[in-house]
């Protein structure tokens, strides 16, 4: 499946803590970058950085991770989707896909229009 985005944002819920997390990104050329995060609390293995600032409810920082080629993320049903959020709205990963099983990895790449 193929999405013609330039950004997006990446949300799940922690699943021990049920905090909301969320990872902004940009897509240049073929990498994707992590370009801010927020996580509305703290807790296990959930800290923010040192540099985090709260605002808003959640604590926002910058991460300091180089740009990817693609982003691996496991789905389960022992956890809670990861949502998509672009263009105002966000959907379910697993709403995206016509068959899925129900353990797999799903990776997110960017590519050449």
């Amino acid at each position: 499946m193929s999405l013609f985005l330039n950004s997006f944002t990446l949300a799940w819920m922690h699943s021990v803590e049920k905090i909301r997390w969320e990872e902004q990104w940009k897509i240049e050329g073929k990498s994707l970058h992590v370009i801010s995060a927020s996580v509305r609390g703290s807790g296990a293995g959930m800290e923010p950085p040192p540099d985090a600032v709260f605002k808003e409810g959640a604590w926002h920082y910058t991460p300091h991770v180089p740009p990817l080629q693609e982003l691996r993320l496991a789905h389960s049903p022992f956890t809670t989707e990861y949502e998509l959020c672009f263009d105002g709205r966000c959907t379910p990963l697993n709403e995206l896909f016509l068959t899925l099983p129900s353990i797999d990895t799903i990776v997110l790449e960017a590519c050449e229009r």
